[in-house]
């Protein structure tokens, strides 16, 4: 804080300048726009100075490491370790991916991060026909545990950190992974990585859900229980705010929506008994790194901080573990163009440094072919490159939190996080999240603001360069894409058919019993039955379609 004449003197000399230099310049040259705001909205002032951080406590800010981690969550953030390089790869079968894994290893990749195809995340088997031209398209398809085997082989997952993309399926997946650690005879507790699982925002915005909400809540809840008490390194959930922006959310909304599904996880385990201590230093969150430099480094500083007095004040955390927020971060997928794509290559770099400015704890850096297809190894390689020389390269690695104290961000951050509680207020006064989702307030501001921003690009008042500004008559692009394996449904039904001919069927029929047994029981725990069905060969469908006679469908109610 500054002292109070002391920001009175600033204003003044702030309004003098502004009346004599300013005036006199903007009588020869005007400014580009009559007003200047961050593509959230957040108006951005002409010039920031200390006045503008007066009200600002030096706690506030505060030191890496110690509440309210605004400077980042750890002490001495990348001159430690740098942050993971998770490069996503997904396609085709199990033996597919894996290839593309111990590639992205070889070139340095430092962690693993996995895509679903579109049958995988709404648990259709392989050779369902909902499945028919979808198998390993959009990810790897895994229908049983061989798939999973398959997927890994030869990866010591003890070793590495790997991430399972997947939410309304993901307790399945979890429980695969599980199981195939035990066969390997792996110490649950040494495995490193994430589930999704982070099912709310797929109601909000990105709609691969299966069950209504109440039950996919719970198996929420199963997931971050189940981890709490047996995978003490692993994160049971990524809260994620990557959808709510790539649905076309403003970055106020993708960070107030994904705290106010934070807080609806929080409760749901607090309702089975355990200590907000004992789970909460093992939550995760995943957010979208965008196009506006200081916008996003503002938002994932005021995120932590946010992040920080909610479980302190909201639910009384004691552990400071428990109030460091730690994400994971990706480029924005939807600012790629198909027109000059290698101008994606820029927008890619600025984005990887706006997340570690802002302090990531993983980062994946989109290839510059993703607005065609999977991206090819070309692509990913030069993707991992460019996080390689940010953190090798640059040095801005090598002092914590390098803009903290700046007027514009220190400001910009105060303005967001006050924003964002803003948002959960209203969330809280409208009757809260679930009663919102059903609702379709959530969706609604989402849709609100994509449709404002096509608009704006449609009128180029919103710059795209290569699409409303520079673009180039009549161009094609030549670029060579990730083919799709056209024999990869035939090879993946093979495996799902020979596992169903293998297994026990008297076990598998008793485990689904017991799986409908506790299903029909909230208090129960259902990721110990789910791993002794696939460890018995159950197949995705298998367990999905059980469940589904229980708990039946979901159907949004359409918002206008």
């Amino acid at each position: 804080m500054i002292e109070k004449d002391a920001a009175e003197r600033i204003e003044a000399e702030l309004a003098d300048w502004e009346r004599k230099e300013v005036a006199a310049f903007l009588a020869k040259v005007p400014e580009r726009r009559e007003e200047f705001s961050t593509l959230g909205g957040i108006p951005l002032k002409r010039v920031y100075t200390a006045a503008d951080v007066a009200d600002l406590k030096a706690e506030d800010i505060g030191l890496p490491g110690r509440y309210p981690f605004t400077r980042g969550p750890y002490p001495t953030m990348y001159r430690s370790r740098p942050w993971t390089m998770r490069q996503i790869a997904g396609f085709g079968t199990g033996e597919d991916t894996n290839r593309r894994f111990k590639y992205l290893i070889a070139q340095g990749q430092t962690g693993i991060s996995t895509d679903f195809d579109m049958p995988t995340l709404m648990g259709y088997d392989s050779d369902h026909p909902m499945s028919e031209g979808e198998v390993g398209r959009e990810g790897v398809a895994i229908d049983t545990l061989a798939d999973m085997e398959a997927l890994f082989d030869g990866i010591d997952i003890e070793a590495i950190s790997v991430s399972l993309t997947i939410n309304p399926t993901a307790f399945i997946l979890l429980a695969m992974y599980v199981a195939l650690a035990k066969r390997r005879g792996c110490d649950l507790d040494r495995l490193s990585g994430t589930i999704q699982a982070d099912i709310l925002k797929e109601y909000m915005a990105q709609k691969e859900f299966i069950y209504p909400i109440a039950p996919s809540v719970r198996l929420v809840r199963d997931c971050i229980t189940f981890c709490t008490q047996n995978m003490r390194r692993y994160n049971p959930i990524n809260i994620s705010g990557y959808h709510i922006s790539e649905a076309g959310a403003s970055p106020l909304h993708e960070a107030a929506f994904t705290l106010a599904n934070l807080i609806v996880y929080v409760e749901e385990v607090l309702k089975t008994g355990l200590d907000i201590d004992a789970f909460a230093p093992r939550l995760a969150f995943f957010f979208v790194s965008q196009a506006d430099f200081l916008e996003e480094v503002a938002k994932f500083r005021a995120l932590r901080r946010a992040y920080a007095r909610i479980m302190k004040e909201r639910f009384g955390a004691r552990n400071p573990e428990s109030m460091r927020l730690r994400f994971h971060c990706q480029t924005a997928a939807a600012t790629l163009t198909k027109p000059q794509y290698m101008v994606n290559v820029v927008r890619t770099t600025l984005q990887a440094l706006a997340a570690v400015m802002g302090g990531c704890q993983s980062l994946h850096t989109n290839g510059f072919d993703e607005a065609f297809a999977i991206p090819t190894e070309e692509a990913m390689r030069l993707a991992l490159r460019t996080q390689q020389v940010i953190a090798e390269e640059s040095n801005v690695a090598d002092v914590v939190d390098p803009l903290g104290g700046a007027y514009c961000l220190e400001s910009l951050t105060s303005e967001f996080e006050r924003r964002i509680f803003e948002v959960l207020d209203e969330i809280d006064a409208r009757g809260g999240t679930l009663k919102l989702i059903e609702e379709g307030w959530f969706q609604k501001h989402i849709a609100d603001f994509a449709y404002e921003t096509a608009l704006r690009k449609e009128a180029g008042t919103r710059a795209v360069i290569g699409v409303n500004r520079f673009a180039e008559e009549g161009e094609r692009a030549a670029i060579a894409t990730h083919p799709y394996d056209r024999t990869t449904a035939e090879r993946q039904i093979a495996r799902t058919q020979a596992v169903r001919r293998a297994r026990d069927g008297i076990r598998l029929a008793r485990l689904l019993d017991e799986l409908e047994a506790a299903a029909r029981d909230p208090s129960q725990n259902i990721l110990p039955v789910t791993i002794s069905l696939v460890e018995a060969g159950a197949t995705m469908g298998d367990i999905v379609e059980r469940l589904r006679a229980v708990w039946g469908t979901y159907r949004e109610t359409p918002v206008f």
